[in-house]
């Protein structure tokens, strides 16, 4: 039995008996095979007609598909409406149209562009100076930043750049997907933007529009609406996010590259393809790139910086490109930042939040291009443009965005953006200024603390009230250091921090960094501003406390390592900082040498533990400066248990300590010789037998000896071998011993001028490596038991018969090449070492027929510190220090030469009045006669 259909019964009706019948058990259901047929077969026909709708309706909503052609879709319209009385029965039809009707009534009809879109009209007329003297300066100004950047890291055209390699293939599988962000507020430019994206020669990925509390909100989202593409999308808020809110959308994307475009501006139809192209290349893969910006301000003759909306002025620096001055942009140009536009990879836009912004109110221009350079070490560059191709220009209608003396901007907002910049550049930023006139320092002082200027005020007040030298500070600022109680401390008015003038800087950490408990944002904010700063004013050295926070210190460190041309770190001590006025008086060259040598104390003892005792309390309470100074103690075989208690338990806290004790008794001058070899040319072995006491500056005294005359390029002293602590009070070498004073002496030069001695001092002096690597040579050419039997006899001199002395041997060596050592010269022969002429293997030895008087060797040793002693407060240039040959006698460096030459005593024979040995200083060894 047939179910036979009633045309007045509703296909509902008809489904519902169907579906009786079959459950009420009736049988199975029978159907004519002719209606059951037909209906399969116009089922399938028209799911194959949609298959087919659906496949061109999803090949269309292609992205690489333009929309503007406008396909035809009413052939699928005619095709779906002829198929309609198939499928739908006409009281079904119309329930649906019922239905519709309802939902029309709440939603708008969908609106075309034409229908939607404001243009903005405007009377634009580019202002154009008639100021000769003004386009003059602006023009050179732009040729010499182009020719400094043509010449450090090279400019490139337009056509130059596009046949660069780049990793984007554009017309390829490798095409890259970029993001395009359109902010909006109440411009109405929104169309034509849209409609130069929609043209553009490669397609964009998305288009974001913003509108962050804008009152034109529904216009701009009727707009979106009306361009009908799933790729625009319209993101709104009543919150005005201001000028940020677009780069923290940003971070959003899944795109290879951003473009944030003002709504000011119009790109070229070329623009996404050649910004593309460019970030591509291996050169500029790492920039921020855009078609305007800013060239910051230069220095002033004044030493102060203008405003960077200073009119009329040269150091008020460039507008790029600007149609005012007829400046247009052919090459690519690094600017200190971007503005109306930035294009960049998606991953470099996180660098703009790791400080917090200046200000959120304006400035995100300035920020993206200073934190990219800071932390990313990428540059900002302006894109050249065809001048006859509007495709490829940034703005293509250069209007708003390219009109800079006629912008209007309001007096305070121009100082917000001027405190800005100038807090970047004060932070490390490297301005095209900085980087086209580096600076050079002397020393760059750094304070985390305000207790930490205090303790460094001394030796900063001195470098800069000392002639020809230039320091500045550095302070943490935030709640660490804030710049006024700095300023307070060094009896600086506040408004130092103020003014745009290098003296101070404040590098605000604690308000960039924001609260936290962990020390990476210190180390990192500290790290990279001094790396700049560094970098921009080059100093000789960077100071501060030796116990500053010791994660500061690594920051500090590491941008000290980072600079290639030697920066050096310096650590001092607190109770040393105002012992070491003295730096200020050494040259820049020679500063960065401060860490360089490494002095060594090597001690010489066997049974005198009361002198001993002695020696190590003096050298414990002396000032080191925060360097490593190793100390040793050798010992011969014959070394009392005393002794080795007293150097077993001594504590040295400045560096290691070595013990070496002989197995077989060596004597006096094995114990000395050996008792210290250089490992580097940078290695001095300061040698002190145990009843020399030194006094609390000793060390002092050799540093900056070692700076002024062996670490300063500019001097060349290659005559000194030595630098003794002792000043002596008679002439040692001769028969009668006459007694000598210094200071009496030297008196018409200046009474405590130091001076060049040819006796080398064995009661407290400092040796030099290349010269105790020759001596050790030359005593082994030149030992002999017996001390008549040596074939060095200089006339006159007592050290001929000297028996068991290491010191002849010096002697010999430096009178015949012409060596001297570096003597100081204070009243009454105070000095930084004194001999307490106790019994040894010389005094007092029952084989040594001389008699000593102990107030001819025991001199007063220097309590205070002796720079004020010096001439004209420190030592005097090395061309200037006198010099006596070995009988205390004076005589120019070259006249000791040519005394030694005449002798004609040394290891290989030379022209006897015009040539001495010269030694290969790596081995000692002697390689040649030369002249002198």
């Amino acid at each position: 039995m047939g179910l036979i259909r009633s045309p007045s019964m509703r296909s509902g009706d008809y489904l519902e008996g169907m579906l009786s019948d079959y459950v009420g058990g009736k049988g199975k259901l029978k159907v004519h095979k002719s209606a059951s047929s037909r209906l399969v077969t116009a089922l399938t026909c028209l799911q194959f007609a949609f298959a087919v709708y659906a496949t061109f309706l999803l090949y269309y909503m292609s992205p690489a598909v333009d929309l503007r052609t406008k396909p035809d879709f009413t052939w699928a319209t005619r095709i779906a409406r002829n198929w309609r009385q198939f499928i739908i029965t006409p009281h079904v039809l119309n329930h649906y149209q019922e239905a519709a009707s309802l939902v029309k009534a709440e939603i708008p009809p969908l609106l075309t562009p034409t229908e939607v879109c404001e243009h903005e009209k405007i009377d634009f007329l580019q202002k154009k100076s008639n100021d000769a003297q003004m386009i003059k300066v602006k023009t050179e100004l732009y040729k010499e930043i182009l020719d400094f950047q043509s010449k450090s890291i090279g400019t490139e055209t337009l056509n130059e750049l596009m046949a660069m390699k780049s990793k984007w293939d554009l017309k390829g599988p490798n095409r890259p997907k970029v993001t395009v962000i359109l902010n909006h507020f109440k411009r109405k430019t929104l169309c034509a933007q849209l409609d130069s994206l929609l043209q553009q020669t490669l397609p964009f990925h998305h288009v974001w529009v913003l509108s962050f509390g804008s009152p034109n909100e529904l216009s701009l989202k009727r707009i979106v609406n009306s361009y009908n593409d799933s790729r625009i999308s319209f993101i709104s808020s009543s919150y005005d996010f201001k000028y940020y809110g677009r780069f923290q959308m940003a971070l959003q994307t899944e795109a290879d590259l951003v473009y944030i475009v003002d709504d000011d501006m119009i790109p070229g139809r070329k623009m996404l393809q050649t910004l593309s192209h460019v970030a591509g290349t291996e050169k500029y893969k790492n920039s921020v790139l855009g078609s305007i910006g800013r060239i910051l301000p230069f220095r002033q003759k004044d030493f102060t910086f203008p405003s960077y909306r200073k009119f009329r002025s040269k150091e008020a620096g460039l507008y790029l490109p600007d149609p005012a001055y007829d400046i247009t942009v052919d090459k690519i140009v690094q600017v200190d930042f971007l503005s109306s536009s930035w294009f960049l990879s998606a991953e470099l836009v996180k660098t703009l939040f790791i400080e917090t912004p200046f200000t959120f109110m304006t400035g995100e221009d300035l920020h993206l291009s200073y934190q990219l350079q800071k932390y990313r070490n990428a540059g900002s560059f302006v894109l050249p443009v065809d001048p006859n191709d509007k495709a490829t220009w940034g703005d293509s209608e250069h209007r708003l965005a390219y009109v800079s003396e006629t912008t209007v901007i309001f007096k305070d907002v121009v100082q917000v953006r001027d405190d800005q910049w100038w807090k970047a550049l004060s932070t490390g930023y490297i301005t095209q200024w900085a980087a086209m006139y580096p600076q050079k320092i002397d020393a760059l002082f750094y304070a985390h603390s305000v207790d930490e200027v205090r303790a460094l005020a001394p030796l900063l007040e001195k470098f800069r009230s000392t002639v020809g030298k230039k320091a500045y500070i550095v302070v943490s600022g935030g709640n660490f250091c804030p710049c006024e109680d700095a300023a307070s401390a060094l009896n600086w008015p506040k408004l130092v921090c103020k003014d745009r003038r290098f003296k101070i800087f404040d590098l605000a950490i604690g308000a960039l960094s924001g609260v936290s408990n962990s020390e990476v944002p210190v180390v990192q904010a500290v790290f990279s501003s001094m790396k700049g700063l560094i970098k921009i004013h080059n100093p000789s050295v960077v100071i501060t406390v030796a116990d500053i926070d010791s994660n500061v210190k690594k920051a500090l460190k590491m941008a000290t390592e980072t600079k290639s041309n030697g920066t050096t770190l310096v650590l001092l001590p607190r109770p040393s900082i105002t012992k070491v006025l003295w730096m200020a008086d050494l040259r820049s060259a020679a500063l960065p040498n401060w860490n360089r040598m490494r002095i060594s104390v090597n001690i010489v003892t066997q049974n005198r533990v009361h002198s001993l005792t002695r020696l190590l309390k003096s050298l414990s309470n002396a000032y080191y400066l925060g360097d490593e100074v190793p100390i040793s103690f050798n010992m011969d075989s014959k070394v009392d248990e005393a002794t080795i208690k007293l150097v077993s338990t001594f504590d040295w806290p400045h560096g290691p300590k070595t013990l070496r004790r002989r197995i077989i008794q060596g004597g006096l001058i094995r114990a000395v010789s050996e008792s210290w070899y250089p490992a580097s040319d940078d290695d001095f072995g300061l040698l002190l037998e145990d009843d020399i006491e030194v006094s609390p500056y000793f060390y002092l005294w050799i540093k900056y000896a070692l700076l002024a005359y062996h670490y300063d390029p500019q001097i060349s002293l290659p005559e000194l071998s030595s630098i003794s602590l002792y000043t002596p009070r008679i002439v040692e070498v001769v028969k009668e011993r006459p007694k000598w004073n210094a200071t009496e002496f030297f008196k018409h030069i200046h009474p405590n001028t130091p001076y060049l001695h040819q006796l080398p001092c064995s009661w407290g002096a400092v040796f030099f490596p290349k010269q105790w690597r020759e001596f050790y040579v030359y005593m082994h050419m030149r030992f002999t038991e017996d001390a008549k039997a040596n074939p060095v006899q200089i006339p006159k001199s007592r050290t001929n018969g000297w028996q068991a002395s290491w010191k002849k041997f010096l002697i010999d060596m430096m009178y015949l090449r012409g060596y001297v050592s570096l003597y100081p010269n204070f009243p009454n022969q105070a000095s930084f070492s004194t001999n307490h002429m106790e019994p040894g293997a010389h005094i007092s030895a029952k084989d040594n027929v001389v008699r000593h008087d102990k107030s001819d060797f025991e001199v007063p040793l220097l309590q205070d510190d002796f720079k004020a002693l010096l001439p004209n407060g420190k030592l005097p240039p090395g061309s200037k220090l006198p010099s006596l040959n070995l009988f205390n006698q004076p005589i120019s460096l070259r006249g000791l030469k040519a005394a030694g030459a005449k002798l004609g005593q040394d290891v290989l024979r030379c022209d006897n009045a015009t040539e001495i040995v010269m030694v290969d200083h790596q081995t000692g060894l002697p390689s040649r006669c030369s002249k002198f």
